[in-house]
């Protein structure tokens, strides 16, 4: 079973995702380091945060974690509390949950079918590895490893798509529903996990086959998104 330390875990996570940054501009970099962790799950749905502490997480000063937290909010990735005014990171509920679902079916299969008309061989290796790195994770209780593969198995689909509208939405799903996702391992673990349709995928898009890629894909979203429901009702 995983365990998850919510304030010693963000605070000490964050400067690592500041590290990633490539050539956007500093603004950016905040903001795209903060999302990437919210996606990852680094922060558990319904914590607060405040802006000194993203900052002091980052090693920025608060300027540019207060533009980054503003368009978070837009995104719907945090929230200020009405009462009180302070920022956390919105609660999941089940209702929330199914609308997420029904949006992520939506968008994301239709990535997965336009990314396989457009499939390289180097996609197709690229999947193999994080599928591989993905299996390790878990075989060792890794959520970390397991987070990080997962997303970046999905992104490369997604980018592959080069269909920017669909991508961006796909984005900001992610965003919402990644606090959620460590929540769910935090109380099933892995051994409950079900079986996910990646190497469907890989050989949809071997093959370049859309309707494959885009029912392996819906198939991935349902399951994962019905056990986070289920978490909900634990």
């Amino acid at each position: 079973m995983f365990r998850y330390r919510r304030s010693v875990l963000a605070v000490e996570a964050l400067s690592s995702y500041l590290l990633k940054a490539d050539d956007a501009s500093f603004h950016d970099q905040v903001y795209d380091a903060l999302a990437e962790a919210l996606t990852e799950g680094v922060f558990a749905p319904g914590q607060s945060v405040s802006l000194r502490t993203l900052a002091s997480g980052l090693n920025v000063s608060p300027m540019p974690v207060r533009e980054a937290v503003r368009r978070l909010i837009a995104e719907k990735a945090l929230e200020l509390q009405p009462s009180n005014k302070r920022l956390r990171v919105p609660s999941l509920s089940e209702d929330r949950l199914h609308q997420l679902a029904k949006a992520r079916s939506w968008v994301e299969p239709e990535l997965a079918a336009i990314a396989a008309i457009k499939a390289t061989p180097e996609l197709v290796d690229t999947l193999k590895e994080e599928d591989d790195t993905l299996m390790v994770a878990l075989s060792k209780g890794d959520v970390e490893g397991y987070m990080k593969a997962n997303h970046a198995f999905h992104f490369h689909i997604y980018k592959a798509a080069h269909a920017d509208l669909f991508y961006d939405m796909a984005r900001t799903l992610w965003l919402q529903t990644g606090p959620f996702m460590r929540v769910v391992f935090n109380k099933l673990g892995t051994v409950q996990l079900p079986r996910d349709h990646h190497q469907e995928l890989i050989g949809a898009f071997a093959a370049r086959d859309a309707d494959t890629a885009r029912t392996a894909m819906a198939e991935d979203i349902a399951e994962g998104m019905d056990l986070m429901v289920e978490a909900v009702r634990v």
